[in-house]
């Protein structure tokens, strides 16, 4: 037997070339419906919600832990025909282009139905997807009839986080720290490094430059190594879950054995790097810059601490803070 319904399908209309949306933007949309006969439906809604959420399990001896958390930003429903009660849910039946009231009896064709949400003006994380987490915004259509297990369909839109970047202090600010460390095994001497940034803010697809003073005082030549690592921290029940990715690797060119440089690299922000959350009570998205010396069975390290912020123009600001490894 042929199927009733032949399709459900939930659209909306990009506003810009990055098909981002931010607080105060509306979300103007369509639900198109297709039915091969005459269908009577119970109602047909569409609804639009953001949300984080974070779950992962934990063996503990014999014992599996179960860790959740969620955070709701916003819900918000309309109904194109029938209606009712969700806890919750901020309601609304819509009428047609003409003021009328939709039909609960839908002709054979193809049948669309508009829509417009205005996202509300509130401090919210942008989208983010990860391991055991994430913040969506999603827009979903369900369809209801008698006697018939509901159909939907759901699109998801990329959210950017509206920052106040007058809120936010020191991002010119110059970066700098120093370390020392004797070498161990097959080498002797000390290493010493002298690191500097010249600010603490980047946007997505800016060239950091780290200038380096490197003192190699060990019998054996050195390389300079530099990462950027992504760094995602889950948070439940008063727990944390830490996962770390690396985004890049450079090396720098061997220094000698007792002897010293300045060392300058320039290190390019990914353009597709994805975008910080430092406003979520359950996820926080940071970058770690690590720059490290090396010789054979032996390493001396510094390691800078990046934390980025959401531009909604330019995508990404990273604040650099300079941390030493203990």
């Amino acid at each position: 037997m042929s199927s009733t319904v032949k399709k459900l399908e939930v659209t909306f209309n990009p506003i810009n070339k990055n098909n981002t949306f931010t607080c105060g933007d509306t979300v103007c949309g369509q639900v198109a419906l297709e039915v091969a006969k005459d269908c009577e439906i119970e109602s047909l809604s569409i609804k639009f919600k953001g949300k984080a959420e974070v779950l992962w399990t934990e063996r503990h001896g014999k014992t599996t832990v179960t860790y959740h958390s969620k955070d709701k930003y916003f819900s918000f429903k309309h109904y194109f025909t029938g209606g009712g009660k969700e806890e919750g849910d901020e309601q609304t039946l819509l009428p047609t282009q003409n003021l009328n009231t939709y039909s609960n009896v839908v002709a054979p064709g193809t049948h669309v139905y508009p829509f417009s949400f205005q996202i509300p003006f509130q401090d919210m994380p942008s989208s983010f997807k990860g391991s055991v987490g994430k913040v969506v915004f999603l827009l979903e259509a369900t369809l209801s009839r008698s006697m018939r297990i509901n159909k939907r369909d759901s699109t998801k839109i990329n959210f950017v986080s509206n920052v106040d970047w007058n809120s936010v202090p020191g991002l010119m600010t110059p970066q700098h720290e120093s370390k020392e460390k004797k070498s161990i095994l097959f080498s002797s001497g000390t290493v010493a490094m002298d690191v500097n940034i010249e600010k603490t803010g980047f946007v997505q697809g800016e060239e950091l430059k780290v200038v380096a003073f490197i003192q190699n005082n060990s019998s054996r030549a050195i390389k300079p190594k530099y990462y950027l690592y992504t760094k995602h921290s889950f948070f439940a029940r008063g727990h944390r879950k830490l996962e770390t990715k690396e985004v890049l690797k450079a090396v720098g060119d061997p220094i000698p054995a007792s002897s010293h440089q300045n060392v300058t690299r320039v290190i390019t922000i990914p353009h597709d790097l994805e975008l910080s959350i430092l406003n979520c009570r359950i996820i926080k998205v940071e970058y770690i810059l690590r720059v490290s010396s090396f010789t054979t069975r032996t390493a001396t390290e510094m390691c800078v601490s990046a934390l980025c912020i959401v531009c909604p123009e330019k995508c990404l600001l990273t604040i650099v803070e300079i941390v030493i490894n203990k």
